[in-house]
């Protein structure tokens, strides 16, 4: 398979950047950062790590399976969290999502995401060639935020931000004039006087 297959959802930020939510190229799979956006655009789970981890990890899944994959293709995933203190939850998400299907990992806290009620992203690569591993924990599902509660209408709130116009590069400021040294001027050699005739004494 030597094209290139580019899916795209309904995150806000995916025209804005110019980027595509999964690309395949060949056997191999990208996909991008993902955060915990729900259905309609909003943030599941406020707040709450683990929910949020196991959403971003569903939108991952749902990505590949546009691809014809799913979470057993994955070799690699990247976590992105804003406090690594509860990485506990972050780990238990993932754990259960992959079963024995375990990828290589690497978990990093950041200062913050593109929206501040964002804690976890997750980006991951998988090879589309055929495989021969133990099978992926049971069909990953968005876990329901604590308490049933249904999902914050945030929406609004996750609108892609309006990008500042281009700034414009500071105009150079014209170069320091440097005053000129005047050269030394060459020192005028004394015209030597010419040299008198000797003349004969004169005898008296």
């Amino acid at each position: 398979m030597g094209e290139i297959v580019r899916i795209s959802t309904n995150a806000p930020w995916e025209p804005i950047a110019g980027y595509s939510r999964a690309v395949r190229a060949g056997d191999w799979v990208s996909v991008s950062g993902t955060t915990a956006t729900g259905p309609q655009g909003g943030l599941v789970g406020v707040g709450q790590m683990y929910v949020q981890a196991k959403q971003a990890i569903a939108n991952l899944a749902a990505a590949l399976g546009r691809l014809g994959l799913d979470l057993r293709h994955v070799v690699r995933t990247r976590i992105f969290v804003t406090d690594i203190s509860r990485f506990e939850a972050v780990a238990r998400a993932h754990r259960e999502a992959f079963g024995e299907a375990r990828p290589a990992t690497t978990m990093v806290e950041v200062r913050k995401l593109i929206h501040p009620d964002m804690l976890v992203e997750i980006e991951a690569d998988a090879y589309a060639g055929d495989i021969g591993v133990a099978p992926a924990a049971a069909a990953v599902q968005a876990a329901p935020p604590a308490a049933a509660r249904p999902e914050p209408q945030h929406a609004a709130a996750l609108k892609a931000p309006v990008l500042p116009p281009a700034v414009k590069a500071a105009a150079s400021p014209p170069p320091a004039k440097v005053a000129a040294k005047p050269l030394p001027k060459a020192k005028a050699k004394a015209a030597s006087s010419p040299r008198r005739a000797n003349k004969p004494p004169q005898r008296r």
